[in-house]
């Protein structure tokens, strides 16, 4: 199922006051993916209004809570493509959780990947933006961009638009590095109640989310470009 048909590059990384940035081929501190789709989130103030809501103490709680599942999650399922041990998880209520969702993922959600070309992946484009995919390879036989997401509960496609535009901003990536033609994204999500969910960008609607993937990323360097020429 894995075929190594490119050499990707280590991602080197940075944290610096408006997000997490990699360093490009010239050194160049470029934004990661989701620190563009962060900084030019419009539900930013949703999520500012539940931490005053709940507060600090919860909403941390809560936060590191569904990062330790959701990593928990994509280390064994990467360890399942590969071909390594991957059943092992600790006997802590998130752990179990974690455990529980990795074999919804490995019972029902893997079967569509037919070949793989890479596992975390890094890609970078210089002096736009950088990040780590997934899973690239064929879904369905079909060249794609895969992204693996664990969620409390299922989501409407409605509500993960930005889950889509990470997708194509690697895609894209991918195509120019590599000369390859991804048109295809897919999200495959479980979420705690072990539902699984497919989700399918096919070419038509990839070009139209390419494009306001490109906005984003403009609107990203309008704002923080002219914050920093005021500083």
């Amino acid at each position: 199922m894995i075929k190594n048909k490119y050499i990707y590059p280590k991602l080197e990384r940075i944290d610096t006051e408006i997000g997490r940035h990699y360093l490009d081929s010239t050194n160049n501190p470029v934004p990661s993916v989701t620190t563009v789709l962060s900084g030019t989130s419009k539900s930013k103030d949703g999520l500012i209004q539940w931490r005053n809501r709940v507060g600090d103490e919860e909403a941390d709680r809560v936060i590191k809570q569904s990062t330790d599942i959701g990593t928990a999650v994509h280390e064994a399922i990467e360890k399942f493509l590969n071909k390594e041990s991957w059943n092992d998880f600790g006997d802590t209520s998130d752990q179990i959780m974690a455990k529980n969702i990795s074999h919804k993922f490995v019972n029902d959600a893997l079967d569509g990947i037919t070949e793989i070309w890479g596992l975390e992946v890094g890609l970078i484009l210089d002096n736009l933006y950088a990040g780590t995919a997934d899973c690239v390879g064929l879904y369905k036989n079909v060249p794609t961009l895969i992204d693996f997401k664990t969620a409390k509960n299922i989501k409407k496609r409605d509500w993960i638009e930005d889950y889509f535009l990470q997708g194509c901003a690697y895609a894209n990536a991918h195509n120019v590095m590599f000369g390859t033609d991804i048109q295809q994204i897919v999200i495959l999500m479980v979420d705690r109640n072990l539902i699984f969910q497919e989700y399918i960008v096919r070419p038509t609607e990839f070009s139209y989310l390419t494009r306001k993937w490109k906005n984003r990323l403009i609107e990203f360097n309008n704002k923080y470009n002219s914050q920093s020429n005021t500083k």
